[in-house]
């Protein structure tokens, strides 16, 4: 197969390998199946990406040269009533080996995690990490050092969400123990910060420790003495049999190339469908990402109630666009469109795939944790690191990573990366975990496998960046920086 048409709607079809057609298409590229006059709609997935600026010939290549996108500042959205989703069926009952916390979440990975709550103290984090990693053993799976740029010199919502992501951190249930690092003269201070800890966190002293600097006469010392402490505490669990509804998967895309919408992301939404129908929960986000496919989720929306949530999600995005005199559909990056995507309609068409087809059962602000099982939409920008931290903050154990341009990055959580194509995967080894393009050539294997893998994963198989100790968190920063 050289090519696929994706829907017998379109009117553009996507090369599959590089083409020589009346004009040379690019692997990923779209070219037109028939002749497209200007002005006309271009139809992809069955849905519009854009408008014509001239006439396109059939078999002439079909991008940015030729297309503008549709989208503008104004939509107006309307409930039609609950969606008639086929009803998801579990495939069976899934287990993996994970880890059950005392308060009955699980977790894939059991570490020791040192949280700097200000950029001031992130060299002192690395170095108690570095010093501590003797206590590496036996069911401790990693000692991390947790570090960003802030905690000070912060106002308002940019305060609150660096709060937000701190306490959310030290309640994360991967985190078996965890070490909360200040300085002592910060506005995330750990008077302002306990107020944002759940009380259950808090009155467990044997898992989460406090230490600010300014108070210790030898501050790494003291770092590796209760890190110790809490190598001793989460070292008493061990992996045992879990059910894979317990699972929180977040989905992130980023790099997306002309065959992300086809393979990988698709992929991953049998992925997510699958764990939907065993009783799992998934997070969807890069809300910038949705602009132009959000409408066929808000057709997935369970109730009402949830579907204006969606509205204002999108919305409440577009409006902190405009608050910073930022064109809207100002995406896809240079990288996608090296790739094959066209507009933004195109992008967020293909992001979405990774969402599956189940019903949207929650929508969540930034920071919040999620409780709903099923399929939630998550408020955080589409910025890799960003949105990677966003759904560990939300619970994610795992977020399913997907690229046809290829990243190192790693994120707060056991983070696998899943190529979309053949060569990215054979070229970056030491990058990613999962070849997608098997899907156009057996679609049930290639899904089943993927299943499987994942569930190994949660179960310890370390990814390729977890095995080179990549990790970062960016918090997201919206205001003045004092």
């Amino acid at each position: 197969m050289k090519w696929i048409q994706i829907r017998e709607n379109d009117n553009v079809a996507v090369a599959l390998e590089d083409l020589m057609l009346e004009e040379s298409i690019p692997k990923g590229h779209k070219f037109a199946v028939k002749d497209i006059e200007e002005g006309e709609t271009i139809i992809k997935y069955g849905c519009p990406i854009g408008r014509a600026t001239r006439r396109i010939k059939r078999d002439h290549w079909v991008h940015t040269h030729n297309v503008k996108t549709l989208l503008d500042e104004t939509v107006e959205y309307e409930y039609n009533g609950a969606p008639a989703l086929p009803h998801l069926k579990p495939q069976g009952e899934s287990f993996f080996q994970g880890y059950l916390r005392e308060d009955g979440r699980c977790a894939v990975r059991n570490e020791i995690w040192i949280i700097a709550t200000v950029g001031c103290v992130n060299s002192v984090a690395r170095e108690i990490a570095a010093k501590a990693q003797t206590y590496r053993q036996g069911s401790i799976d990693g000692i991390h050092a947790v570090t960003h740029p802030y905690g000070c010199s912060q106002m308002g919502e940019d305060q609150e969400n660096t709060l937000k992501a701190l306490a959310a951190l030290a309640d994360h249930p991967n985190a078996g123990g965890v070490l909360l690092l200040g300085l002592g003269c910060e506005n995330c201070n750990f008077q302002i910060l306990k107020k944002h800890i759940p009380e259950r966190v808090l009155e467990n002293g044997k898992r989460l420790k406090w230490l600010q600097c300014q108070d210790e006469i030898n501050e790494i010392e003291e770092g590796v003495r209760l890190v110790r402490q809490l190598a001793d505490y989460a070292g008493k669990y061990s992996r045992q049999p879990v059910k894979a509804d317990k699972l929180v998967v977040g989905l992130k895309c980023g790099g997306s190339d002309g065959l992300s919408g086809i393979t990988a992301n698709p992929l991953t939404g049998a992925f997510s469908d699958r764990l939907c129908g065993e009783g799992g929960s998934v997070l969807l986000t890069e809300v910038p990402e949705m602009f132009g496919a959000e409408k066929l989720l808000m057709e997935r929306c369970k109730d009402k109630e949830t579907f204006e949530k969606t509205v204002s999600l999108i919305n409440g995005f577009k409006d902190y666009f405009r608050r910073h005199d930022q064109v809207i559909y100002e995406n896809p990056s240079p990288g996608n469109k090296a790739g094959g995507i066209t507009t933004l309609e195109d992008k967020s068409l293909g992001c979405i795939q990774k969402g599956g087809s189940s019903a949207v059962n929650g929508v969540l602000s930034y920071g919040e944790p999620i409780r709903e099982p099923g399929l939630n939409l998550l408020s955080a920008p589409g910025n890799d690191l960003v949105a990677a931290t966003a759904l560990a903050l939300s619970g994610a154990h795992i977020i399913l990573f997907t690229t046809g341009r290829g990243t190192p990055f790693g994120g707060p959580v056991t983070t696998v990366k899943i190529s979309s194509n053949h060569g990215l995967y054979e070229k970056k080894q030491n990058w990613m975990d999962y070849d997608a393009e098997g899907l156009l050539e057996d679609r049930e294997k290639t899904e089943n496998a993927f299943w499987d893998y994942v569930l190994r994963v949660a179960s310890g198989e370390e990814t390729k960046s977890e095995r080179k100790g990549y990790r970062d968190i960016a918090i997201f920063k919206q205001g003045v920086t004092l």
